[in-house]
């Protein structure tokens, strides 16, 4: 089964890290990723940009499209993993393998439902 892992944590926190503390954790986080590429269990990661960087699409009548994050949280998402694990119990080992490697924030894991154009949900 894939597991989303996502990443939130308050970007403020986060964009005030020196060079040298963001090195330090994505070292760690490194050394977590390293490890489930081995056993073929990594999927996509991405670290987000800023929400700064952010567009919001509100789904008013009609959308109307807006700069910046405005989705209405104190945490914000900085980016995710995909990762195949056996099941949750496995995915929230990941979880707190990732936690121990980075200070502060949360991961909300979800089950993901693979959509292929043309094809079903897996």
């Amino acid at each position: 089964m894939l597991y989303a892992i996502l990443c939130y944590h308050d970007e403020d926190v986060v964009g005030s890290w020196s060079r040298e503390q963001d090195n330090a954790v994505m070292s760690k986080l490194a050394i977590v990723q390293d490890k489930l590429k081995r056993e073929g269990r990594l999927g996509p990661v991405a670290r987000l940009l800023p929400t700064t960087a952010a567009t919001t699409l509100r789904k008013d009548d009609p959308p109307v499209v807006l700069d910046g994050p405005y989705a209405e949280t104190k945490e914000q998402l900085l980016g995710f993993y995909i990762v195949d694990c056996e099941n949750l119990d496995a995915a929230v080992g990941v979880a707190r393998d990732l936690g121990a490697a980075n200070p502060g924030g949360a991961y909300e894991i979800r089950p993901v439902g693979v959509y292929q154009p043309g094809g079903q949900a897996k």
